[in-house]
């Protein structure tokens, strides 16, 4: 769009403000999702670089070849109200966490436009239920991130909404209530 004010005109981009997306998203010219990646000196990069290496991985990669912020409004929607709907239920007790998840180079397409889909339970083992597995331990998840044939390995850094634990076995097929 063009605005001409005094004479003189300037492009002005106009974007609707959602408030259920994060105000760092780009929502421009997209599908509802969009792989961003994040410069090197953005503080967004050094955060997740920073839980990265705290999780006892300095040293355990030679180079970290890009960080991405992903956008799928979609599936952050979904979230966002399941968050909503689970904070209410929690009585404040922690809901909320940041946790790895290491997949395949195949599984990351997957992720990104499917979400983490519990139908592909399995690929890794079923040791504590059907299920997606993540990992406050980034070198725990580093050993399900096989490497491509370039020898790179793929990793998602995701908020994970956590509820009363359980003892799980191969036959759950979905968590106990309550």
């Amino acid at each position: 769009m063009i605005e001409i004010q005094s004479n003189r005109s300037i492009q002005v981009r106009r974007r609707e403000i959602n408030p259920a997306v994060p105000i760092t998203w780009d929502m421009e010219n997209d599908n509802g999702r969009k792989r961003i990646p994040l410069k090197f000196t953005s503080i967004e990069y050094v955060q997740v670089l920073k839980q990265f290496d705290a999780a006892n991985m300095k040293g355990k990669y030679t180079e970290i070849r890009k960080i991405e912020r992903i956008q799928n409004e979609r599936w952050f929607l979904q979230y966002s109200a399941h968050r909503d709907a689970f904070k209410q239920r929690s009585n404040g007790s922690p809901y909320e966490k940041s946790l790895f998840h290491g997949c395949t180079d195949v599984a990351v397409d997957s992720i990104i436009n499917e979400n983490f889909n519990r139908a592909y339970a399995g690929v890794n083992g079923i040791a504590y239920g059907n299920g997606c597995y993540f990992s406050a331990s980034a070198e725990y998840s580093h050993n399900f991130a096989i490497p491509n044939s370039f020898g790179e390995r793929h990793m998602f850094l995701a908020k994970v909404l956590t509820g009363k634990s359980t003892i799980g076995n191969p036959s759950m097929k979905v968590p106990p209530t309550g």
